[in-house]
This record gives C-alpha cells, structure tokens and sequence, in this order.
C-alpha cells in the first residue's frame, strides 16, 4: 500500500522530486570527488613540496565544497517541499473521505482511530519521504560511487570492502524483520490509548460524579502502559542499529590504516592513495547507514500506509448517485413502506413503515425507546439508506438526489446539539454563511435564544467554545435550531430536539415556529408527548413497527401504545 499511495499523492509534485534527484546527484558527485583531490594534494603537492600545486588543488576543491553546500541546501529544500505538500494532501484526503463516511463506517474504524490514521499515520509517511529526499536518495550513489572509487585507489584493500558491507546489511536486515510487526502494533496501541483519553475527557462530568477518578486512571495507566512496552522493544532495537554501525565504521576503519600502512611501506600504495581509500570506505558505510534510516522507517511508514490505504478504500454506503436528478422546492417527504437492518441483525430496526411529512403541516413521531424513532431521522436526514422501501423528496428517493442538494433541502437539529469553536455567529452561518446579521436575528428571536445572546459579551460575536461547552444544554439546544433556521431549508427535522427545555420555552418555541414557517414541512421527533400534542399527524411506532396514526385525541381512543405513553408520562408529572 505504502508505493501506490506514495505514487498517487507525489505525483503532482514530481517537479520538486526531480529538483531533488540532480540535486543530490550533483552534491553525491561532489563528495565522492573531494577525497581525490585531497590525495592528490598529498601526494603531489605535500609530498614534492610543489607549493602551487597545493593552492591550485586547494581552490579546486574550496570550489567543489562550495557547489556541494549550495546543492545539499537545495536538494533538502525541495524535499521538504514535497514531503510537507504531499503530506498535507494525505491529511487532506483522509478528511475528506472521513466526512463522506457514514455512521456505519465510523462506527467500524472509531473516532480516535480515524485521529490517529489521519494525523500520526500521516506523519509516518510523510517523515518517510522527508528522509528519502534529504537523505536516501544519495545512499546508493554515494555505495555505488564509493565502490568505484576506492577501487581505483587500490585493490588491494577491496577485501574490507566486501566484509565490512554486508555485515553491515545481514544485521540490519534481521533487526527491521523484527520491528514490522511491532510496528503494527504500536500503532494499534496508539489508538487505544487515544480512546481512553477521548472517552475521559469526554466523560469527565461522569467521572466526577460517580466518583471514579481512580479506576479511570488505572485503566489509562494500563492502556499507557501496553503502548510504553510496545515502545520500548522498539526501542531496544532502534539502540542496537547506530552503536552497531558507530563499530563497523570504526573496526573498518582502523582495519584499512592497519593494512594499509604495510602496504604504503612497501611502496605499494601511496600515503594520499591510503587517506582517500579511508574516505572512500566511510562514504561507503555511510550511504549504508543512511540507507538504514530508510529501512528503520520504512516498516513502520508501510504499517501506518497500509491504515490510511484502508480508510480511502473504505467505501462509504452512503454516497451520491452517479447522475443525480433535481426536485421541486415542494418539500413533501415520504415514507414509503420503508424497512432498515443493521448488517448481521436478527430482525430489522423498522418494518414496513409508511407516513408523509406534508409541507405547511408538523408530521411528529413518538415510541419507546428502542422503537426505531433515531432511525427514522437517519432515514429522513439520509445518514444512512434504507434497505427496503424508500424515502421520497418531492416524489424522488433521496438515493438519486445529490448529497448538496439534499442538504439544501432537508435540515436537521439533532438529539445531541454540537457547536463548534468560533463565535455565535459563525455557529449559525454554518449553513448559509451569507447570512446577513438581521436574518440571524431573526432566527434566534423565533428559537427563544435572542435574550440570553444579547446578555452575552460582544452578542453575536460572543466566543463558544467547542462543542458549545460554554453554554447550558438548553440553549445549545435553542442555538442549534436558530442554526437550521438560518439553512431555511424545505423539511426542517428536530430530532428531540426540545427535550433541554422547560415547558414554557418549549411551548413559546413551537408557537414561534408555527408563526414563522407556515408554509414548511415539519418532522418531530419526540419523548415527550407535550412537545408534539398539536402535531397535525402524530405516528406511533412500536418495535419499529407504526402502530397508531392520526391526531393526538383519536390516538388516546384508537392506540393502546400511545395511551400507555401518555399515562406513563402523566404519572411521572403527578
């Protein structure tokens, strides 16, 4: 997975990757020809007392070490270019696709572990390609170019040469087999620990309130714990890798003046001949341990590859229709004998299931909990899609509308209101953000949240914080419509979303929105029976099944279920 995805997002970058390769090729060149001159020095110039010699070559190779910075510069220049372009892209396209994702496949992957592939996998690749540009891409050249080299300096000495390297090889070669796997493991331990976390600080009024601040941290400590082991066998061996080749350059080293200088008292080899055969051989080790930060790296980028690879590859199962068609702005929405089944479920969530959302009028629905009521407003909402039947937008299935299109048109106020950080306004341009000031306004007047936002530091540029924690649940609540109202969309759908109300706010809020949409079709999903009694039709399921239809007086005589709520409902409130 690690080369099709490398392939596919540096593609558009390749002009930066080619600037890297004549780059490094040049500055490779450069510091293979550096050892050359300074024999030749040596030799020629130090050893015959030519003193011209000695400036002429000096200069020469003062000029070569200037052309050898300016290219290193620019070869890790452009890769870091890259890597941080191609990088960004990554992130970017895990985004996107996640936003297209469902909540079955969110589901599947969970939220810390989509996090993590879209942050800490990335990275991962993206340290990789750093590396590669600024580094690995001269290790062969430099091995390659070493070897000829040092050839041409003496043969003799080559044996070091075919000793030294792939000792060097077998080695590393048997520790990157043994970190593959942790890595893989790491980074699945990595999820879980962002888990926990999540769900701590999530949860932290939960925490607080039972009283269990001690078994949290245990369970953290023991999630922390199984990633820190993890770590530290990788660590053990990343230990081993560099005092490793710190001794074979060193053994190798010292193995050449030691060989060597028999063969420079016999004449054999000169004394610059030597110290350019040493320099030649570190350039050789070198381009192996460079090439070793590749094969260190390279397992654990594959690892986290193979996890972004997994979630692009992810199909969503809910997605737009190849050629979608367009609908009126009617805004009448049908349920047409819909049924619903998770993957694998003994019996379907709703069965049969039929009713209309009529414009100019409120369709509620109401059930026990368990009675399919949240999917219904999946349904409507086109979070996910039907199984059986269909749901209709002005006579078309929402599964042949595009998903902008549906958007447009279908609203939604959820059971669990979500503000994200910025200011009022911003919340509530999240639909329509030309929204003029007046409009927003107006739309918070008819949600009941215009007093307490004019109470607030700086009204509609009041700061919220994420996830709206700085305001009570009621007026998230009241936030979160005032939101969809500003969308005006044709089917507005409130998913309980009344239920952080007192009676009276909840009562002036349905006055207000009969007053100021008279004309819109509207879904009401609700546990309270007060919230949805002046509904035109109220639907009663039952084991995802409808069992009653009509107004909320003929259900009192006609549905058992809705009678049996009610009461239940009235008792609570006596």
């Amino acid at each position: 997975m690690l080369f099709p995805l490398l392939r596919e997002h540096l593609r558009p970058h390749r002009g930066l990757l080619i600037g890297v390769l004549v780059l490094q090729v040049l500055q490779t060149v450069a510091s293979l020809y550096l050892p050359r001159l300074n024999a030749d020095i040596i030799d020629r110039g130090v050893a015959t007392g030519d003193t011209d010699y000695i400036v002429h070559t000096g200069l020469l190779m003062l000029g070569v070490t200037l052309v050898q910075v300016v290219a290193t510069i620019a070869a890790v220049w452009c890769g870091a270019r890259a890597a941080m372009a191609m990088g960004r892209d990554l992130r970017g396209a895990v985004f996107e696709h996640v936003l297209s994702f469902s909540k079955a496949e969110v589901g599947r992957f969970g939220a810390p572990s989509l996090i993590t592939r879209g942050t800490n996998d990335v990275q991962q690749v993206q340290m990789l390609v750093l590396m590669t540009c600024t580094m690995i891409v001269s290790a062969p050249i430099l091995c390659v170019g070493g070897i000829v080299m040092a050839l041409r300096e003496d043969v003799g000495l080559s044996w070091l040469v075919v000793v030294a390297v792939p000792l060097l090889v077998a080695v590393m070669a048997v520790i990157m087999v043994r970190l593959g796997p942790l890595f893989g493991v790491l980074q699945k331990r990595l999820d879980t620990v962002n888990r926990v976390l999540r769900e701590q600080l999530t949860g932290l009024r939960v925490i607080r309130g039972f009283v269990r601040e001690d078994a949290e941290q245990a369970r953290f400590g023991r999630a922390n714990e199984e990633l820190t082991d993890v770590a530290m066998r990788t660590g053990r061996l990343f230990a081993v890798v560099f005092p490793f080749v710190t001794l074979v350059v060193n053994l190798a080293s010292a193995a050449v003046v030691w060989f060597g200088a028999a063969r420079v008292e016999s004449g054999e080899l000169q004394v610059g001949a030597l110290i350019a055969f040493l320099s030649y051989l570190v350039q050789i080790l070198t381009g192996v341990m460079m090439t070793t930060f590749l094969a260190v790296m390279g397992p654990r980028a594959a690892v986290s590859a193979g996890r972004i690879g997994e979630v692009l590859q992810t199909a969503p199962s809910v997605h737009d229709s190849g050629k979608p068609l367009e609908v009126t702005s009617g805004g009448r929405m049908e349920f047409r004998d819909v049924g619903f089944s998770y993957p694998g479920a003994d019996r379907p969530v709703l069965d049969g299931v039929t009713f209309d959302v009529l414009p100019g009028r409120t369709t509620a629905v109401i059930g026990s909990t368990g009675s399919g009521k949240t999917t219904v407003v999946n349904l409507a909402t086109r979070l996910a899609d039907v199984t059986a039947g269909a749901v209709l937008l002005d006579g078309v299935d929402l599964r042949e509308l595009s998903d902008v299109d549906l958007r447009r048109r279908v609203g939604l106020v959820p059971q669990r209101p979500y503000l994200f950080a910025g200011t009022v306004a911003s919340n509530l341009r999240f639909g329509r953000p030309d929204a003029t000031d007046e409009e927003l306004w107006a739309a918070l007047t008819t949600a009941q949240a215009a007093d307490f936002v004019r109470e607030m530091t700086g009204a509609l540029q009041a700061p919220i914080s994420q996830g709206g924690t700085n305001v009570s649940g009621g007026q998230r609540q009241r936030l979160s419509i005032a939101r969809m109202l500003v969308q005006s969309p044709a089917v507005h759908v409130f998913d309980d979303a009344f239920s952080a109300l007192d009676t009276a706010t909840d009562a002036r809020l349905r006055t207000a929105l009969a007053r100021t949409l008279p004309d819109a079709a509207i879904l009401v999903v609700a546990q309270r029976v007060s919230t949805i009694v002046d509904a035109d039709e109220i639907v009663v399921l039952e084991a995802g099944k409808v069992v009653g239809r009509g107004r909320h007086r003929e259900l009192l005589e006609t549905c058992p279920t809705y009678l049996e709520i009610v009461s239940s409902q009235l008792e609570v409130a006596a």
